[in-house]
């Protein structure tokens, strides 16, 4: 099993590379007055992570609020 887990590991990770190395063309986003200019492929990353950061974040603050819905008043 130890086997499987390395291969996937090895194709997730020639996947990222090959991604990477084909969206090497920049993009200019901007917000706010504010503008930056990078990869393609770097924003693809940090959106992805910016939003497993946020939907994290928000998934416990949801789950606490039910929990305490949840007890019961002293």
């Amino acid at each position: 099993m130890r086997y499987v887990y390395i291969a996937l590991i090895i194709l997730l990770t020639a996947f990222v590379l090959l991604f990477s190395f084909h969206n090497l063309s920049s993009v200019t986003i901007s917000l706010l007055g504010m503008s930056a200019t990078l990869p393609l492929s770097l924003l693809v990353i940090l959106v992805y992570v910016l939003g497993m950061v946020t939907g994290g974040a928000l998934f416990s603050l949801v789950r606490r609020w039910v929990r305490r819905a949840m007890q019961h008043p002293r």
